[in-house]
Parts: C-alpha cells; structure tokens; sequence
C-alpha cells in the first residue's frame, strides 16, 4: 500500500514551502486551495478570514510572490479579483469554457471553424456531427483537437445563424448515406442565388419516384407508406 506521501502535489520549482507564511498568509492559502480549481473573490476571502483589508492585501502579495496563490481571470467578472492556489487550473466555469482566452470569447477562432464546418456542408451536401469532427480531424485544420461537445455548439450556433438547417435523414437522394432518422445539416444556401431549402424538405415524398401515383385512399398512399411511417416516427 503506497504511503499518503506519494499522494501529494508535487510543487513547482521556486515555490515557498508552506512553513515560511505567517500565520494570516496561511489563514488566506487554506481557504484559496480548499476551492481548488473554482478559485475565490477577494472580497470572499475578507468574509471568510475575518482578517482586515490591508492585511489580506499584504497576504495576498506575499503569497503570490512566493508562487503559492495566483491571479485569474474569471470571465462573469473581469473587474474582481479572484484567486487560486498555483497548483490547480480554472475550471470552465471560470474561463468561460472552451471557447475562451484569456476571459474573453475568442470570436475570430470560433469564425474560423464556422466556416470550415460550412465548406464541408456544403461539399458533402448533407453531413452529420460525426462525419464533420472526423474530417476536420484528418485534415488538421487546427493546432487543437476539437471535441464533439464543440463541434455540436458550432452547429447550433450556425442554424441560429440561419446558415444551415438541422433535419432528420430520410434515407432517399441526398439522405441515402445517413441512416434513416440521424439528425443532420445541411446548408440553407448550396450555391449564391439558389432558394432555401425548406423545413418539409426532409419529408420522404419530395424525393419518391411514385408521388404522381399517390392518394389519400389509393394503393399507394401515405396511409401505407413505410417511409413516411418511419418519417413520422422519428
């Protein structure tokens, strides 16, 4: 069985050890590092320490000049001070999430990767979220590896864009290589001037060779038809 010394934090190099802070600076460091990668206000650390301003302004400076504590950014917030114990990484509810640097939305990155979503869309015609991250994967796009989560928030933030459309494959004509009901997209506008493609696009009977043939009551009719059933279904 491993001794619990093999469990600690190994620190950096050039970081004070704890037996040098004082007695407030070690007040402030326990209560930074129990809140691990959420961090804390300032403000919350008076409140919790009971210790006077100019005291926690002199600890706080102490134990970041001694590499124990540093300051981050939190997004909701960019004027308050929020601290960390050096060891631990903002969480995402801290930085804003994946689409953030530095506190700040990094808009021209996520353009970028709109518009290469988009390229792909509309060469393939009709693509599915896990046809584009496999694409964008082989062809090294970026010098970060976008996750799914990722890919599908682009996605959303394109049919709220009014860019693409979000359907269910139908497994006829362009549909034929998702399997029938799989959530796809595909781009409003395939070319500069053609119409939009409409939300009933997805319906099975745009695309069926025996729609002149079909009737409410006849032989072949939406009654009966398994395709449109399975449309419905889904």
């Amino acid at each position: 069985m491993q001794g619990s010394s093999s469990l600690k934090r190994k620190r950096p190099d050039g970081v004070a050890s704890l037996e040098s802070l004082t007695k407030e600076e070690h007040a402030l460091y326990n209560v930074i590092r129990s809140r691990k990668d959420m961090g804390i206000w300032s403000k919350d650390l008076k409140q919790e320490t009971n210790l006077p301003d100019t005291v926690v302004k002199r600890a706080l400076t102490s134990l970041q000049q001694k590499k124990l504590v540093k300051e981050v950014v939190n997004c909701h917030n960019k004027a308050k001070k929020h601290y960390m114990a050096s060891e631990f990484e903002p969480s995402k509810e801290i930085t804003g999430g994946d689409w953030y640097s530095d506190g700040n939305l990094d808009t021209e990155f996520i353009g970028v990767v709109k518009k290469v979503c988009l390229r792909h869309i509309l060469a393939q015609n009709v693509a599915t979220l896990d046809g584009i991250l496999e694409w964008i994967k082989k062809g090294k796009f970026f010098s970060v590896d976008l996750s799914s989560h990722q890919i599908e928030q682009i996605l959303r933030a394109l049919v709220l864009d009014d860019e693409i459309v979000e359907m269910k494959s139908t497994g006829f004509g362009d549909f034929s290589s998702v399997p029938v009901g799989r959530v796809c997209y595909r781009c409003k506008k395939k070319n500069k001037g053609e119409p939009k493609i409409g939300a009933m696009a997805s319906i099975p009977c745009g695309v069926c060779p025996r729609i002149s043939a079909c009737t409410p009551e006849g032989i072949i009719s939406p009654k009966t038809c398994v395709y449109y059933q399975k449309w419905l279904d889904f």
